[in-house]
């Protein structure tokens, strides 16, 4: 008896009965090419949502930690109402007096922010002392601020936004852009502090002080002394902010991660389930042949469990493969917007793809599996 392109004879072991239902499944799937390269693409796009969600938070926090590397500083002083993630109070500025008398300081510099959208915010410093601590900005265009109403921006800025040197953009406030730099340094716009302290209303005022010490072994002797003396701050060192600044510091990221794998497993169950459903409906006269040959309930199960694990796989590698895709979008369209490649997601993100498929194939394989022989010879 043939069944698309495959013969059927006297089983003669588990391997060749395992090596049968293999070949069944291929050519069960070869059968129908459209609706198995839409099922496995759909599948894909699960799997790339994840690993998109997961490669953005680990390159947005990455890039925030490689941000707060550049500025050079050692030891971070915040107000009390500090938030590594969000946009923080204000303390007196005469706090960087301070820092600077404390023993082996060797620099030590505030900054103020103003906000100017959801998740962004103009840096106000003092270009001369951020630049001696941080090593200075590698200029691509233009060159530094020189008065009030200036604003330096990064190239992802420049490269998002179109902006050039020379133009004035609106910012709540009228700014003209006088230099692009590389990016890598504490924000993606600075401006002159005292300009930024008038125009905010926060004569006076720092959200954060950058503190370098002398000789990197005298760190936490000087994170000491300032928490000593600056008790209603927080007051962090290097190592101690860069471990903040991770996927699971961020409630609202969790969270949210763990409704798009919901969905996700949504979608790959809804899309498993209709193709099996219908493929099943497809079949039931084939269904019907393969159990008046002596197909048992697990065989035909078994059938459709090994066609959905096959999609899930191809479905995962090309949702790997895509993901590297959205990954060149975001550089080209969105460079703010750094996205990482996490591999160690890849057998994460296909194994729930996997689940979801398995799970969305047990109704139309129990369904086919139990369906009467006499009954589906006679489907028409």
């Amino acid at each position: 008896m043939i069944y698309w392109g495959v013969v059927f004879t006297q089983p003669r072991g588990i391997a060749y009965t395992n090596n049968l239902i293999n070949r069944l499944v291929f050519e069960n799937l070869k059968h129908r090419p459209v609706r198995t390269l839409l099922s496995a693409v759909a599948i894909g796009v699960q799997v790339v949502m994840i690993l998109t969600l997961v490669g953005l938070s680990h390159g947005l926090l990455g890039d925030a930690a490689k941000r707060s590397r550049g500025t050079g500083a050692d030891i971070i002083i915040g107000p009390s109402d500090y938030s590594v993630f969000g946009f923080n109070g204000t303390m007196p500025e005469n706090m960087v007096k301070f820092a600077r008398q404390q023993p082996h300081v060797a620099l030590a510099t505030g900054v103020y922010k103003q906000k100017i959208g959801e998740f962004q915010s103009i840096d106000g410093i003092n270009l001369e002392e951020f630049d001696q601590m941080s090593g200075g900005f590698e200029y691509l265009e233009g060159g530094p601020f020189t008065k009030g109403g200036e604003l330096i921006i990064d190239q992802f800025e420049a490269e998002q936004k179109k902006w050039r040197v020379g133009q004035t953009v609106n910012l709540g406030t009228p700014w003209r852009i006088v230099g692009i730099v590389e990016p890598g340094k504490l924000s993606r716009m600075f401006a002159d502090i005292h300009y930024l302290q008038d125009i905010s209303s926060a004569h006076g005022q720092v959200n954060t002080i950058y503190v370098k010490v002398d000789n990197p072994a005298n760190a936490d002797a000087v994170k000491t002394e300032l928490e000593q003396g600056l008790p209603q701050y927080h007051i962090y060192s290097l190592d101690d902010l860069m471990s903040l600044i991770s996927v699971n510091n961020v409630p609202l990221l969790e969270g949210f991660t763990d409704v798009v794998i919901g969905l996700g497993v949504v979608v790959g169950f809804l899309v498993v389930f209709l193709s099996l459903y219908t493929a099943v409906l497809e079949r039931t006269r084939e269904i019907g042949i393969l159990k008046a040959l002596g197909a048992s309930p697990g065989y035909v199960l078994g059938i459709l469990l090994r066609e959905s694990t096959l999609l899930a796989i191809c479905g995962s590698i090309a949702g790997i493969v895509m993901s590297f895709g959205t990954q060149w979008l975001l550089r080209v369209l969105m460079p703010t917007m750094p996205m990482d490649i996490v591999q160690l997601w890849w057998p994460i993100a296909a194994a729930i793809a996997l689940v979801a498929s398995l799970v969305g194939a047990i109704y139309p394989g129990l369904k086919a599996a139990h369906q009467d022989a006499i009954e589906a010879l006679s489907y028409d």
